[in-house]
């Protein structure tokens, strides 16, 4: 079985070489870059299946790498790293097209959970076809269309980008930060009351099939069981 290829960009070289031995040694392949353009040129090169990008980097910052590689590639996961006190980079790297986030200090387990779910999230991605089976419900990401049976249901944009994410996490906990922070901007009150709302109406709009449940699990988010 072939090691997943990790391009980690990493100014802080004690940091970035822990990291590195870290994935080394739990079967992945990392190449290790201390600044931006030269992540942008491994990049090129090696075609790595995730990327772990720093922020705040010399010569390119992590924002400005992922705009680039977005340009010509949307689907290899990114991750940035980012420090506690920096929540408005999470708002921006994910307008920028990351997939997740990780706040130093980190353990190496939860990067590594991190990395692993990204990567499966890809496979199921690239293994489905447009539709998506929700119990006995079918689901149309880019058209916002629910089905049941020979009843079709319009879903606004907002709901659609919500139910995507709950059937990419289906069975496990869809990080409620996570989700605020992706679709509505930033995880704060009035956005997580909103995001109620539109759980609400999910329910509801599901609710003929008695097998699916969307659950509320307080403190850490929410989870579509089918």
């Amino acid at each position: 079985m072939s090691k997943i290829k990790v391009l980690l960009a990493e100014d802080e070289i004690a940091l970035g070489m822990i990291i590195q031995e870290s994935l080394d040694s739990r079967d992945f392949k990392v190449n290790l870059c201390t600044d931006g353009q030269k992540a942008w040129e491994e990049y090129q090169r090696a075609k790595p299946d995730v990327l772990v990008l720093d922020v705040m980097m010399p010569k390119k910052d992590g924002f400005s790498l992922a705009e680039q590689i977005r340009k010509t590639d949307p689907y290899t996961p990114i991750i940035f790293l980012t420090s506690k006190s920096q929540t408005e980079d999470v708002v921006k790297g994910f307008g920028l097209g990351a997939n997740d986030y990780v706040r130093k200090p980190f353990s190496m387990e939860e990067l590594i959970v991190r990395i692993k779910a990204q990567l499966d999230r890809l496979r199921v991605r690239q293994n489905q076809s447009d539709w998506f089976a929700i119990g006995t419900y079918s689901f149309h990401p880019t058209k916002q269309i629910l089905k049941f049976g020979k009843e079709e249901t319009l879903l606004t944009a907002r709901e659609a980008a919500l139910l995507q994410i709950l059937v990419e996490h289906a069975n496990e906990v869809a990080d409620r930060s996570l989700i605020l922070t992706q679709i509505w901007g930033s995880d704060d009150f009035f956005n997580a009351r909103s995001m109620d709302v539109f759980i609400t109406k999910l329910r509801k709009k599901l609710q003929e099939d008695p097998q699916i449940q969307l659950l509320n699990i307080r403190g850490f988010g929410y989870k579509l069981v089918c």
